[in-house]
């Protein structure tokens, strides 16, 4: 769930850079890109503890679980962004509904992505071993 201010943080900042407003569209991006936010540091954290509990150090099962997951977040990330560059890009009819959504969720991927993969692994190397030993 650290992750969703995350990804907030680079789609409020995209919505205000790309002169857009917010909008139902607009909310409709926030919606998709909390989604896919969520589901990065779940595939994170759920690989830090797999390697947490086949025995593996705190600070090693953080450095090497970023490591085997960065392919992965990343290509999520990178799809889904490709995905949506003709909505950001078009400029037929209707392209003024479309163009919130795909500034949203791209902007908001790149924020999330990076300091998911920066942030998300500090954080759980430094609270994560309380987290496991309460047994939450």
């Amino acid at each position: 769930m650290v992750n969703v201010p995350l990804a907030l943080i680079g789609g409020v900042l995209a919505l205000y850079l790309a002169g857009e407003y917010l909008s139902v569209p607009a909310s409709v991006g926030f919606i998709a890109l909390l989604g896919i936010a969520v589901l990065n540091g779940v595939v994170l954290v759920s690989h830090f503890l797999h390697l947490r509990k086949s025995g593996m150090p705190m600070a090693r099962a953080v450095l090497e679980g970023t490591q085997r997951r960065l392919r992965p977040v990343m290509m999520t990330a990178s799809i889904a962004a490709l995905g949506l560059l003709p909505l950001l890009f078009a400029t037929g009819p209707g392209s003024e509904i479309q163009r919130p959504l795909a500034v949203v969720v791209m902007g908001g991927l790149v924020s999330s992505t990076l300091l998911t993969l920066i942030l998300l692994p500090v954080l759980f190397a430094r609270w994560g071993e309380r987290r496991l030993a309460a047994g939450v």
